[in-house]
C-alpha cells in the first residue's frame, strides 16, 4: 500500500479527526453513499457521528489498484471493508472506493482531495 493511502486509513483507525485532518485537504469533498461534504468541517462531522454509531469500528481497504501516478496527483480504487459495533452488535461491510490525493505546494505532502465510498 503506497504511503498516503496507508496514513490516512492509519489515522482513520485512530477515531480521532484531529490526525485524519493531517492527511486531508483543505477542500477536499467527500461522497459516502450519496452523502455529499466539502470542506473540513462538514467531513469531520460525519465522521465524528460515524464513529459514535459503529464502536471499535476498524477500516481497511483490499485489491488496491493505482490508476495514476505522476509527481502532484495519485488516484486509487480499492474495495474498502470494516466491522464495528452497532449497539453491541458486530456489523460487516465492505464496497468500492475512490480516492484522488494530491501533492500541496505550500507543505509538498500528500492529501486526499477527494474520497468516493459506495456499496
Amino acid at each position: 500500500m503506497k504511503e498516503p493511502l496507508k496514513r490516512l486509513i492509519d489515522a482513520t483507525n485512530t477515531h480521532n479527526f484531529d490526525k485524519v485532518e493531517k492527511y486531508v485537504h483543505e477542500n477536499a469533498v467527500y461522497l459516502f453513499s450519496g452523502t455529499e461534504m466539502k470542506g473540513m468541517e462538514a467531513i469531520r462531522a460525519y465522521f465524528e457521528k460515524t464513529w459514535s454509531t459503529i464502536k471499535d469500528e476498524e477500516y481497511w481497504a483490499t485489491d488496491i489498484e493505482w490508476l495514476h501516478e505522476d509527481e502532484n496527483t495519485m488516484v486509487c480504487l480499492y474495495q474498502y471493508n470494516y466491522k464495528g459495533y452497532v449497539n453491541g452488535k458486530l456489523v460487516e461491510g465492505a464496497g468500492k472506493a475512490t480516492n484522488i490525493f494530491i501533492k500541496c505546494s505550500s507543505t509538498n505532502h500528500w492529501k486526499l482531495i477527494h474520497e468516493h465510498l459506495s456499496k
